[in-house]
């Protein structure tokens, strides 16, 4: 995942406002902590920021692959 397309799904799963406000805001356990814009300026992995927020948020599995990002093969 690129930068860009993180903050594409971000925009597109919480909407840009409320996005920003918790890339900014929300200390995320999983990533020491940090928030996720804490955490992207560290040099963490983008993707696994990514999902921590999903993760923290409750986001469903079946949308954490992101924005602009391929579906997962599903399991089967």
């Amino acid at each position: 995942m690129r930068l860009s397309q993180f903050w594409i799904a971000v925009a597109e799963e919480f909407g840009p406002a409320l996005g920003r406000t918790l890339v900014h805001d929300l200390v995320l356990g999983e990533l020491g902590d940090l928030t996720a814009e804490q955490a992207l300026s560290k040099g963490l992995d983008i993707r696994g920021t990514w999902l921590a927020l999903c993760r923290a948020t409750d986001i469903p599995e079946s949308r954490r692959h992101g924005v602009g990002q391929r579906e997962p093969k599903a399991r089967g």
